[in-house]
Parts: C-alpha cells; sequence; structure tokens
C-alpha cells in the first residue's frame, strides 16, 4: 500500500537547528521529514507556498488546558484545537488541574485525552503534593508517566529548603523545573502593577519586587545545587536584569516571557478590564521595553503563552475579585511576529524562542526540519491579516484583551506527524 507523500513547495525554509533560512521545498511522509526527490509522486499531496514562511511545529510550553475538573473552562480536546489555529503542534500543560497532576493517574489521563487532540500534550507535574508547598510529589512515577517536567505553576514553592530538594530531586530524573516566582507576602491581595496606575484607579498594587525577590532565590537555588531551573512568565526589568547576569555566571537558567509582557503596559486595564488582569501583572513602559531588549540579546529562550482560559464566571465580577490570566494560543505567533517587523528580533531568532528553544529545555521532539525528524511543521502567512473576534476564537475561554483587534500573521497550515491539524490556506 502506498503512502501519500506531503510535499511543501516553494516556501521560505527557517530552522535554527540546522541554520538554514532559504527558499526551497520539504517533503513529509509517514509522520517523518524525508529528503526532495528530482520529481512528485503521483498520490503527492502538494502546497505552493509562496511568501510563507515553513519552519518547524510551534511549541508552547506553558499552558493551562484546565482539564481534568474544569473542563467548562477548557478541555484537552478545545485546547489543542486552539493550539493548532494558533500554529502549535505541541503544548505542556501545567499542573493545577483538580485535582492536581501530583501522581501518575492524572498525568496518565491527560495523556489518554490527548491522543487525538490536535496537537501533542506534555503533562507537567507538580513540585508538591496538592501544590501545597508542604512535602514533594514522587518525580520517579511523574516521569514514567509521561511528565516532562514539575511546577507549582499559580502558586510559588514559598519554603527554600523545598525548593532546594525539589532540584535536586528533579536533576535525578532529568525533570526540568519551572518556577513561578512570587513572593506571596508583597503580592497578596494586589490586582495589578502598583504605582501611579494602581493608584489613580484605587486599586492594590503588586510591586515589582514580588518578582524579583523570588527570582534571586531560585538562581540562588540553582547555583547552589547545580541543577536547571526554568523561570516562567518573566514581566519586569528587574527580574531580566536577574537573569542575564545569572547566565553570564553559568548558572543553569532558562526563562520564558509572553506575547502580553512585551505589548502591553499596565495602561490596558485602566478602564477595569478584566481582560488585561494576570499574575504577574502588566508592568511599566519602561518594563515592556525591557522585555524586549531581553528578547533581542538572549536573556529569554523562549516565547510561550500563559494560555489561562476563563469563563465569564470568573472575570465578569469586580476587578480586585476577578481571576488572573488571559488567553493566548491564537494570538501568540501574530503578536511575536511585530517583534520581527519592528527589527527587534530576525525570522530565525523567532522561531528559535517559538519552536527550536522550547523542544530543546523540554528535551521533547521537534523543533527542526532536518531529514529524519518527526514532521511536526507550521506554515506561516507573515502577510494574512484578521480581526480577532470572540466568535472567531477556538478556545472555550474568551478571556483576552486583544479582542477585536486587527492583527497581522497567521498560521495557515499545521502539521503534526505528518497530519493536517489546522488548514486555513486560500
Amino acid at each position: 500500500m502506498k503512502t501519500m507523500i506531503t510535499i511543501l513547495q516553494n516556501g521560505r525554509l527557517i530552522d535554527p537547528v540546522s541554520g538554514i533560512d532559504v527558499s526551497g521545498d520539504l517533503w513529509l511522509e509517514n509522520g517523518v521529514i524525508i529528503p526532495a526527490r528530482e520529481s512528485f509522486p503521483e498520490n503527492s499531496l502538494v502546497f505552493d507556498l509562496q511568501g510563507k514562511w515553513i519552519v518547524p511545529g510551534l511549541i508552547d510550553m506553558h499552558v493551562h488546558l484546565r482539564d481534568p475538573g474544569e473542563e467548562y473552562k477548557e478541555t484537552v480536546a478545545s485546547g489543542t484545537r486552539a493550539a493548532a489555529a494558533g500554529g502549535f503542534t505541541a503544548v505542556a500543560c501545567m499542573p493545577n488541574t483538580r485535582p492536581v497532576n501530583d501522581n501518575a493517574a492524572v498525568t496518565r489521563f491527560i495523556l489518554e485525552a490527548a491522543r487525538s487532540a490536535s496537537a501533542r500534550v506534555y503533562p507537567v507535574g507538580a513540585i508538591s503534593k496538592g501544590s501545597h508547598g508542604e512535602g514533594l510529589a514522587e518525580y520517579g512515577e511523574l516521569k514514567g508517566a509521561g511528565a516532562v517536567a514539575v511546577t507549582d505553576d499559580g502558586l510559588p514553592v514559598l519554603d527554600s529548603q523545598l525548593m532546594r530538594r525539589a532540584l535536586e530531586y528533579a536533576g535525578s530524573h532529568d525533570l526540568l523545573v519551572i518556577s513561578h516566582s512570587e513572593e506571596i507576602a508583597l503580592s497578596r491581595n494586589g490586582s495589578m502593577n502598583e504605582g501611579v496606575v494602581s493608584t489613580r484607579l484605587g486599586l492594590r498594587g503588586i510591586p515589582v519586587a514580588a518578582e524579583s525577590i523570588m527570582v534571586y532565590r531560585e538562581l540562588a537555588l540553582a547555583e547552589l545545587t547545580g541543577q536547571r531551573i526554568h523561570i516562567a512568565h518573566v514581566s519586569t526589568s528587574a527580574a531580566t536584569d536577574l537573569i542575564r547576569r545569572a547566565k553570564a555566571r553559568g548558572v543553569q537558567v532558562t526563562a520564558e516571557t509572553t506575547p502580553h509582557y512585551f505589548t502591553l503596559t499596565e495602561e490596558a486595564v485602566a478602564e477595569y478590564d478584566t481582560n488585561a488582569k494576570m499574575n504577574p501583572p502588566l508592568r511599566t513602559e519602561a518594563d515592556r521595553q525591557a522585555i524586549r531588549e531581553g528578547l533581542r540579546d538572549g536573556t529569554f529562550d523562549v516565547i510561550a503563552t500563559d494560555h489561562a482560559p476563563h469563563s465569564v464566571l470568573e472575570k465578569e465580577l469586580e476587578f480586585d475579585q476577578a481571576a488572573n490570566g488571559i488567553i493566548g494560543l491564537e494570538t501568540s505567533l501574530p503578536l511575536s511576529l511585530n517583534l520581527v517587523r519592528e527589527g527587534v528580533i530576525d525570522a530565525m531568532r523567532l522561531v528559535e524562542l517559538m519552536s527550536s528553544a522550547p523542544a530543546r529545555i523540554l528535551r521533547v521532539q521537534g523543533g527542526t526540519l532536518a531529514v529524519g525528524s518527526v514532521a511536526d511543521v507550521t506554515v506561516i502567512d507573515p502577510e494574512r491579516e484578521f480581526i480577532y473576534t470572540r466568535d472567531s476564537i477556538l478556545s472555550k475561554g474568551k478571556n483576552s484583551p486583544f479582542l477585536d483587534w486587527k492583527l497581522r500573521g497567521k498560521a495557515v497550515l499545521t502539521i503534526m506527524g505528518g497530519r493536517i491539524t489546522h488548514n486555513a490556506m486560500e
């Protein structure tokens, strides 16, 4: 029985791992990238991609799929459909589900739900049992079930000794530790960035130090133990500078930021828009510029989304009572492409931040177009314009500060393991 060969023709091939940025074709067969041939077989599926980019499938290493336990907000199925529409072939899902993913049973449940999903799903286990910050979860069990990392994301690990033990224990199981860096004593009951705008709005603020103090601790513990640590959702200039300095000293740290931190500032909440409420909060223009510089100079390794769907039950409340978090899977690519247009980074660096680096840090497949690699591929039309409307969103969550924005740049073809999971070709 003949297998169908998919040929992506006349596109701009960008692969940071292979160091290529050339015009050409990419051939896929049986879920693998194969060498191009001189002539097309009869059973080929051919896409003419003139003017479009062909890149390794995008990987989002920070999403909340809410499944199990809060399926009214999102499910593995709905979340991965949104991911595929955004150009993502894989996502890593945080453990703050109900119940918390602190054991093999929950990890296996997620992977079973992902068997027919539109993107690969990499479960992230909890650092501590129940994410209560008191005793470590069983990392060997989580790793054996399929977890790729551990975090108590949504909550910091307040006990420094527990965090030290987590780094050492995770290291022995080759699991990445992801830090939610927040000093609760400073951030408790805060709604937005502490500063002039919070004073004007009469809202309790969260100071920059709530992030930077905990980032400093995580870096010190990584340096002490010699283990890897990944800093999630960095929002401030202060934390960016701490990470930059730690990297220069040789600390094994990687870090991510998100499109909302390099696109928006605290002014987005000026009308008490709960769709712009998140944790860490949107910061100042100076912080936004520092995040952009960190993306340019290599301080940040990854652009993630921190996709956090909520229903109207959690968002249509008074600002200080509303839940933190925004969705991001379907807006991440166009917002990140703005960095290329504005000369902050080039196309190769963008693909590294959104595909190759997440694959390397999580130690999962993908992130390259090399022959023999898994056929996880994203085709991007960098000029395709669209209006991001509530009705167009595939995620169950509609909580985005970018609603009704005119965006430019779109994933038009998403291929996971050779299977087309999203097709928006005209």
